[in-house]
């Protein structure tokens, strides 16, 4: 039935429309008056279950007390509305029922699926089951209850607000206060590494990489380069760089290379493909 039927009718009541009428056990009852905000509204959450029925019908009240005792059972996985069908004609011409007792599904304010007649509890469990499953993950109202963010942390936001006014020191003096009482956030500890590598690689001019092609053997020229080159986003030729140096130096310069190559490293999720494939270069560099 998805989509095939049109309950917009239904979101706006007719003047003077009686309330919701009594159902078996009354607590599911809907009518006209709310229809639109205990189904259409509440299945953007939750598939809402929607049983017509009729109290001259013995069969279709069982078949409401059967869903009663489900929705309960269930904990709020789906909704449930029982409806009178004869005092509430317009929901029932608007989900096209034939016959009584007549049960649909609506799922996002539309229906979902449906079945006429009274059925045995385990079927009215197996349709149900196919309910909550064809819809799992996918209503709005349950995805935007669970992509609410959390409550953003004040010192972090501090600490942004500063880069935001250019104030390097002041963002790195926020981030070194959040370590320094809890030594193992690594939230802080990345944002105060990107910090300090772009504290140190934005005042280097693009030309030293051109100084560094020139004269391979200046170390200095060739870290400022590898700097500049991460900051264009060319984090491979950055580290292809410290490699090469790191093989053709020795003694203190080599140490200075590999340590400003593990730097680096760390700016990225050390499971970053471009990052594996240096960390192997590097090793062949070394042994």
């Amino acid at each position: 039935m998805s989509g095939a039927v049109d309950l917009s009718s239904l979101k706006q009541p007719p003047a003077g429309a009686a309330g919701a009428p009594s159902a078996p056990g009354g607590d599911y009852a809907v009518g006209e008056t709310d229809f639109e905000t205990k189904v259409l509204r509440r299945s953007a959450e939750v598939p809402v279950v929607v049983a017509l029925y009729s109290q001259r019908s013995p069969g279709s009240v069982e078949l409401v007390r059967t869903l009663e005792r489900l929705v309960v059972a269930d904990g709020g996985t789906w909704a449930l509305a029982t409806v009178e069908a004869e005092t509430n004609m317009r929901i029932a011409q608007a989900l096209q029922v034939q016959g009584i007792p007549t049960v649909v599904a609506i799922a996002g304010g539309r229906p979902l699926a449906d079945f006429e007649g009274a059925q045995p509890e385990p079927q009215v469990r197996q349709w149900l089951n196919a309910v909550i499953d064809a819809v799992a993950g996918k209503l709005p109202g349950a995805e935007e209850e669970q992509a609410q963010p959390e409550p953003e942390d004040p010192r972090f936001t501090a600490a942004e607000e500063a880069l935001e006014r250019g104030d390097l020191a002041g963002a790195e003096a926020a981030y070194e206060a959040i370590i320094a009482a809890e030594p193992a956030n690594e939230e802080a500890k990345a944002a105060l590494r990107q910090l300090r590598f772009l504290a140190r690689a934005q005042s280097i001019p693009d030309w030293v990489i051109a100084t560094a092609d020139a004269d391979p053997a200046d170390v200095e020229a060739a870290l400022n380069a590898a700097d500049v080159e991460m900051l264009n986003q060319r984090p491979e030729a950055s580290f292809d760089r410290l490699i090469a140096l790191i093989k053709r130096t020795a003694g203190d310069e080599r140490t200075t290379a590999r340590t400003r190559l593990l730097e680096l490293f760390e700016l990225f999720d050390a499971a970053e493909p471009f990052v594996v494939a240096a960390r192997r270069k590097l090793a062949t560099a070394l042994y």
